[in-house]
Order: structure tokens, then sequence, then C-alpha cells
């Protein structure tokens, strides 16, 4: 005789739910990604996203509240951290998920993401051995304030708007790995793009700072160096 399967728990659901509506607006994941890329105050937050304080501090309770962030005090400042849940792999997720449902426009329309998909991407595991051999460069291109809250250990930081007048400082010897905030920024594509231009050999990390560090890989801040 065969045992009946067992009913989804229409609590479960509802607590899936509910972090649904947590996310479910495009402010908090803004800030999300923010927050991923390091701890920040509410006002340096609430600037990058474009918001008001008052705002973001709104938005910033609803994620506290989920666990998706943590706070402590720094004086008078109010600091913002990812929390202890596995943050970058929700939010690749929703990324994928968008990414499947713009499948087919992709197939008709030549866009940056486009152009990021056809260049070959360098996995994690592939990284590190390379690292190993010391036969790759690691080149951040994020913006100086995002390396400096954290980066991977030994990469060189050129903002990508300043990479073609400095491209002097990148050893011409070795092969020139690029990442950025995720495996959605172009910032990475576009550096390898001119990297190629000028004839180096470059590819990206087909991952970024985020999903590095929650590989529980160790990273580096400047004030580690």
């Amino acid at each position: 005789m065969k045992t009946k399967p067992t009913p989804p728990s229409p609590e479960r659901f509802e607590e899936l739910a509910e972090i649904a509506r947590t996310l479910g607006h495009a402010h908090r994941l803004v800030l999300l990604e923010h927050i991923s890329q390091g701890e920040r105050s509410v006002e340096r937050l609430a600037e990058l996203a474009g918001l008001s304080i008052a705002n973001a501090s709104q938005h910033l309770q609803h994620l506290r509240r989920a666990g998706f962030v943590e706070t402590r005090r720094d004086g008078k400042r109010v600091l913002y951290r990812r929390g202890a849940g596995p943050l970058s792999n929700v939010l690749a997720a929703l990324r994928d998920y968008a990414e499947h449902q713009r499948a087919e426009i992709r197939a008709v329309v030549s866009d940056s993401i486009d152009q990021r998909d056809r260049l070959e991407g360098i996995s994690i595991e592939e990284l590190l051995g390379r690292l190993k051999a010391d036969n790759v460069v690691l080149l951040d291109v994020r913006p100086e304030e995002e390396f400096a809250l954290g980066h991977l250990p030994g990469a060189l930081n050129i903002p990508a708007p300043e990479l073609e007048r400095r491209l002097g400082e990148l050893p011409a010897n070795k092969e020139i790995v690029a990442y950025c905030r995720g495996p959605y920024c172009v910032l990475s594509t576009d550096a390898v793009t001119a990297l190629r231009a000028h004839g180096r050999q470059a590819r990206r990390l087909g991952a970024g700072f985020p999903e590095w560090k929650a590989a529980g890989l160790r990273t580096e801040t400047l004030a580690s160096r």
C-alpha cells in the first residue's frame, strides 16, 4: 500500500510569502545590493540609492525585521551590514529568474548583457587554481569606496572609468581577471572589452565580490593590507 504524500504546510508557504513581500520593492533590493558590498551608514546608503534618509531608513527597518540586514552603533551613526543568512544566494536567484524571463528578448535585442554573456567568464574554482600558479592579476573595477570595504586578496583597484588612462599600472606579461559587484555587473565586462582592445589578455570573473565572500573565502580591506 502506497503512503500518501504529506501535503505542504500552509504555514511554510505563508512564511515564504512574507519574505517575498519584504523583498517586493525595488528600493529594498537596491539597498541590499549596496549592503552586500560592505557595511555602510544609513546616510551613505540613502545617497547611493538616491533616497531620502527617512525613506531609506524605513526600507532598512523592514529588511532588518526580516533578518536580511543587521545594525550596530558607531557613536551617533547607525551602520548596516548583511544579515547571517545567504543574502548573496537570494539576490543571485532573483537575478537568474529575471534573466530567464528576458531570454526571448535577449535573443533579438543586442545589449550590454548580451555582450557580457559572450565574454568568457572564469569560475571561482578555476581562479583559485590560477592564483596558486601566480599567472593572473586580479583587477577590481568597482569604485574605490567599495574596494576599501572589502576585496579579493591581492587585487588591484582601478575603477572602470579610470581604466583607459591607467593601463600602464597593469603588468603586461600576465592575464588579467576583472571582477566587480556580481555576475550581472557590466563593469567587469566593459573592462575586459577595453583591455582586449589594447591587446591585453583579459577575462572576467563569472561571480563577483559578494559571491566570493559568501563562499567563505578570504577577503582583504585596505586596513588589513
